[in-house]
């Protein structure tokens, strides 16, 4: 929840040394879609989601990925629109502030940031994990999986205070090498044929809408897109913004709903309809992937996938990162945290001192868990991603719904498909997103019992408290609340609005 804010500067005031502003025009279309479609991991998703999407949900799952996709494009069309008048690092505290009121918009802050370091440090989890496996399987380097979290808790602070083109570059090279495998995994399948006919049951209607068992697809779908609403925190450092972030959220979740839904289908194909079902209720469902891939490509794209599946959490853990810092760096620049994390490099211009606080944040959790013997998987990452995931969702259901009510008042330019029936009807889909997350979140766990209520309560306990500290700061400082959320002014009028 937001601490006390400090008495109020200009956004130029600076300490020594340092600024309050990011670095303008450095990040390009692509550069951002790299930042977001890493943060969604794709590798990791095909290998470890689809595997938990089959055996939980049936044969519905590539359909799940794509209807998920859909909703979120939806929801997108409105959030990118607004962009054109909304340019703030803070991205959901900003336009849910703008668009239900700004103790809304704290609120959502509050929720954002906690879910955002809980998946930072969730992911350390996850490397440290696979890490410590693959590299004694192929490397013979047998390391306790704390010494790889720290490891790539370092390198992530070291990029994370240069240039922020410098890990949109690193970011390039990681996410086209995995999606490169998979493409691999997919011609290979193609050329190959499979044990069974190709199939579109696992679109239909039945399969993905009407089984039992549905809410446990779309558990993994809509998590399969985690941090595609991260473009808007990128706003400040991009080029040509008011272009760039709508075209890099839009190209960005496309190429995902695509992607996974293609990938989904072809292991249906791969092992078969029937075949699949058999392969994620076995018990060695989760290396079903790897295992095919091996099978279906040869040994050598397996090997690789072993390795890359390690490059895909850490380029998953840098996104996340970068993006959690913006959060940090935006609230610390108005106050609403300590002044310090607002301020950025002279020379990089960079979040240094958000980034920083972080990784050190990142560094004690991943000690924490080394000195109590907790497993790195179940004990640090599952819990910690799950309570990311529904936190995410739920600003991401509530920002949605402010652009709604955002653009009722005045489309400013836009259609009215654009600004209200899309933005309406992505509301409704992430509400029910969230809902069936909630209702199953065991499957997110994979715990039982009351356990999973506790890691619930973070979410409505700092959404209402930061809507508690929001209403105080108009009461008792009205001058100070006025100017929230104004740290980066962007004129409506001076930005070019394309209709449609």
């Amino acid at each position: 929840m937001p601490s006390s804010p400090a008495p109020p500067v200009a956004p130029a005031e600076s300490a020594a040394g340092s600024s309050s502003q990011l670095a303008a025009g450095r990040l390009g279309t692509w550069d951002i879609i790299f930042f977001v479609v890493s943060a969604a991991a794709p590798l990791t998703v095909v290998v470890s989601g689809a595997a938990t999407s089959f055996r939980l949900g049936g044969l519905g799952a590539p359909g799940a990925m794509l209807f998920s996709g859909v909703v979120l494009i939806l929801f997108a069309l409105g959030f990118t629109a607004m962009s054109k008048s909304v340019r703030n690092a803070g991205a959901f505290y900003a336009y849910v502030s703008r668009g239900l009121g700004k103790p809304f918009g704290l609120g959502a802050s509050s929720v954002t940031v906690f879910a955002y370091i809980s998946l930072v440090i969730s992911f350390y989890g996850f490397i440290g994990f696979f890490a410590q496996f693959t590299f004694a399987e192929l490397f013979g380097i047998d390391l306790p999986w704390g010494v790889w979290s720290l490891i790539s808790v370092a390198i992530v602070a070291f990029l994370g205070y240069r240039k922020i083109d410098v890990g949109a570059k690193v970011l390039a090279v990681l996410l086209t090498l995995e999606v490169a495998i998979l493409l691999v995994l997919a011609f290979a399948t193609i050329a190959n044929g499979g044990p069974e006919p190709w199939s579109a049951a696992p679109f239909s209607l039945d399969n993905v809408f009407f089984a039992p068992t549905a809410g446990a697809l779309f558990v993994v779908g809509f998590g399969a897109y985690l941090g595609f609403e991260s473009t808007a925190i990128y706003a400040e450092e991009a080029k040509r913004p008011e272009r760039t972030v709508p075209r890099a959220t839009i190209i960005a979740v496309v190429f995902l709903a695509v992607f996974y839904g293609f990938t989904f289908w072809i292991l249906t194909v791969a092992f078969g309809v029937d075949g699949i079902l058999q392969l994620a209720a076995s018990d060695s469902f989760e290396t079903m992937v790897i295992d095919g891939t091996e099978q279906i490509a040869g040994a050598w794209a397996s090997y690789v996938m072993k390795i890359l599946i390690v490059t895909s959490f850490f380029a998953c853990v840098l996104s996340f990162h970068n993006a959690s810092t913006r959060y940090l760096f935006a609230l610390g620049r108005e106050g609403l945290l300590p002044r310090a994390l607002g301020r950025t490099t002279a020379r990089t211009q960079s979040p240094a001192v958000a980034s920083l606080t972080l990784s050190v944040f990142s560094a004690i959790g991943v000690l924490i868990a080394i000195l109590v013997g907790a497993d790195p998987f179940l004990g640090l990452a599952l819990w910690t991603y799950a309570t990311g995931v529904q936190g995410l969702v739920f600003a991401q259901a509530l920002a949605a719904i402010a652009v709604v009510w955002y653009f009722l008042r005045d489309r400013r330019g836009h259609s009215i498909f654009r600004v209200v029936i899309a933005p309406i009807l992505g509301a409704i889909g992430l509400v029910v997103g969230f809902t069936l997350i909630v209702t199953n979140f065991e499957v997110v766990t994979g715990l039982e019992g009351p356990i999973n209520q506790v890691l619930l309560l973070p979410t409505p306990i700092l959404f209402i408290g930061g809507i508690i500290v929001g209403l105080i700061i108009k009461a008792r400082r009205p001058e100070y609340y006025a100017g929230l959320t104004e740290s980066v002014k962007v004129p409506v009028e001076g930005l070019p609005e394309a209709r449609g």
